[in-house]
């Protein structure tokens, strides 16, 4: 069954399939890098590009020694654990600051909030190099600088507004006659929080917890600024791959990770759906 409609003029359906076109082109232009990267990274040749060998698809020419590399090499090993280490901290830290945050801006008696939101969102909006530099010189008057604790501290406030602007939108849909009714009923706050609240706006909370974990885990700029050798996360490691060892590892670390997120984005998008289906919304 076609999707125009039996009367479409003929503009409108010029323009119906065009905007399939140019959507399929700026969706091939964002993903043509990334599917350039997989490829390469099974490279059986110490090399960036592609080998006459791989163009003919000479199975020869294919290799895993790429991914032995990093799961056997130390010092990718120790970058993977210090990025295993720090982003679910980070990640606990903004989930519980933030979710507290949205459920405080979300009610209508605060004052300025607007003003507070911006101020808890600005994170997104500024450069991150000048974040990172204020950190930077931040941290070193307060003794956090080249710590465990500062990267952590650090990651939580670009996770923050994330977890802020999910768990937000989550509660524009939440019916607050529910928390009402488990007051008159003898409900606490926190009982009430945990048992008719934190249920519903569930989904959000876990969503702004991923995005939280994924901004942690691929940041780069603010851990060279904050962290020391010590705290060398796995972007780190891939950007001294590219500037000191020039090592084909980091082509199997990108697919890696380009399949960690593809699986978070993805669960991203079931929470979101079910977040739809408890408040009565057909999920899109």
């Amino acid at each position: 069954m076609s999707a125009l409609p039996a009367y479409a003029s003929p503009v409108q359906r010029v323009w119906y399939y065009a905007f399939r076109v140019i959507v399929g082109l700026i969706f091939f232009f964002l993903i043509a890098p990334i599917l350039v990267i997989i490829p390469l990274s099974f490279n059986a040749e110490d090399f960036f590009t592609y080998t006459p060998g791989m163009l003919a698809l000479d199975p020869e020419a294919y290799s895993l020694k790429h991914y032995r590399d990093f799961f056997s090499n130390s010092d990718w090993q120790q970058a993977m654990w210090n990025s295993l280490a720090i982003a679910p901290s980070a990640t606990v830290l903004s989930v519980g600051l933030g979710t507290l945050a949205a459920i405080g801006l979300s009610q209508s008696h605060v004052p300025f909030r607007r003003a507070i939101m911006a101020i808890l969102i600005s994170p997104m909006i500024v450069p991150l190099i000048i974040s990172a530099a204020g950190m930077y010189f931040f941290y070193s008057r307060v003794g956090l600088q080249g710590t465990y604790v500062g990267v952590v501290l650090a990651h939580a406030a670009l996770g923050i507004p994330f977890v802020i602007i999910t768990v937000t939108a989550t509660l524009v849909g939440f019916d607050r006659s529910l928390t009402r009714a488990a007051a008159n009923l003898g409900a606490d706050p926190v009982r009430t929080f945990f048992k008719v609240q934190m249920p519903l706006i569930l989904p959000g909370v876990i969503s702004g917890g991923l995005f939280a974990f994924i901004t942690s885990f691929d940041e780069v700029v603010v851990v060279l600024f904050v962290g020391s050798a010590s705290q060398k996360t796995l972007p780190w490691q891939m950007f001294i791959g590219l500037r000191e060892q020039i090592s084909p590892t980091i082509l199997a670390v990108a697919t890696l990770l380009v399949a960690i997120s593809i699986l978070l984005l993805a669960t991203v998008e079931l929470l979101r759906r079910r977040s739809e289906r408890l408040r009565g919304i057909t999920p899109q």
